[in-house]
């Protein structure tokens, strides 16, 4: 799950980053509201964690541009500005949930898992392909209804694979989905991360595509 923080407080910003790479989020960080604006313009995000009293742009502004182009990219507002006139405005200019500093953090990830779950459309998500089954919520791996365990960037490379089966995915996307700005990527990540992903589930999971990249196939698709 790729997260966008805009929040110009370095103290937050550096214990928000670290907390939630801890929690296998990754997360690009920008302090200003035109940063903001350009990375939500230029990358794809499945939540931004958004303050409001932000430099060179509000955070409010910033908000209602995303919505003004028809980007449904989930948002939580996390801000100081605690009014009610406050939350109303945050929500009426397209906030999906507010959240008032200071918080706990395990009440922020409870917000992230639901403004998630929400997004997809389900309370307990199920992505199935065969004998295997990736629970969203849970973050779980079945192969036979057996757990199996895998790391968060396979289970994360898989997830995408799953959601559009037959569609391509390149290498590219895959990093650009997995790995924050900031973070260092070896050539060969995604293909080791693949891997593992056909050691754990089977060998005809993730199939290559030649120079274009990887895909899970249909269903009753030949397995040769």
């Amino acid at each position: 799950m790729r997260l966008l923080l805009v929040e110009d407080d370095a103290m937050i910003g550096d214990a928000l980053v670290g907390l939630l790479r801890h929690e296998q989020y990754v997360v690009d960080w920008v302090r200003d509201g035109s940063s903001g604006d350009a990375a939500l313009l230029h990358g794809q995000f499945d939540v931004v964690i958004l303050d409001l009293s932000l430099p060179r742009r509000d955070g409010l502004a910033v908000l209602k541009a995303m919505r003004g182009r028809r980007d449904h990219t989930p948002v939580l507002v996390v801000t100081a500005r605690d009014g009610v006139r406050d939350r109303v405005m945050g929500l009426d200019a397209g906030a999906d949930d507010y959240l008032v500093k200071p918080f706990d953090f395990e009440e922020l990830l409870a917000r992230l898992r639901s403004l998630r779950r929400r997004a997809r459309g389900d309370i307990d998500v199920l992505y199935r392909h065969g004998d295997v089954s990736l629970n969203a919520t849970t973050r779980e791996a079945l192969r036979n209804g057996d757990p199996v365990e895998l790391s968060a960037r396979e289970w994360a490379i898989l997830a995408l694979l799953l959601l559009r089966p037959g569609a391509t995915m390149s290498r590219q996307q895959l990093e650009d989905r997995l790995y924050g700005w900031t973070q260092e990527v070896n050539s060969n990540a995604v293909e080791v991360h693949i891997h593992g992903l056909r050691k754990k589930l089977g060998a005809n999971l993730v199939r290559n595509v030649r120079g274009l990249g990887y895909r899970v196939p249909v269903a009753g698709e030949d397995d040769g």
